[in-house]
């Protein structure tokens, strides 16, 4: 299990039944690095990975 995998479970326990748009994710995102600007880059990552996710161009 990978550190990341409690914050994942977490989240899923905690917002699992609530329903987001794409638009609500970004601008909660850009908060996040906006007070934690060390995490821009994998934000930046994770943001771009799931934007191409469905791109056959990409793989």
């Amino acid at each position: 299990m990978y550190f990341t995998d409690r914050g994942i479970e977490e989240l899923v326990e905690r917002r699992g039944d609530e329903s987001v748009t794409l638009e609500w994710l970004g601008e909660r995102l850009r908060d996040f690095v906006d007070l934690n600007p060390e995490f821009e880059t994998p934000v930046e990552r994770l943001a771009t990975w799931l934007a191409r996710l469905d791109d056959p161009d990409d793989e």
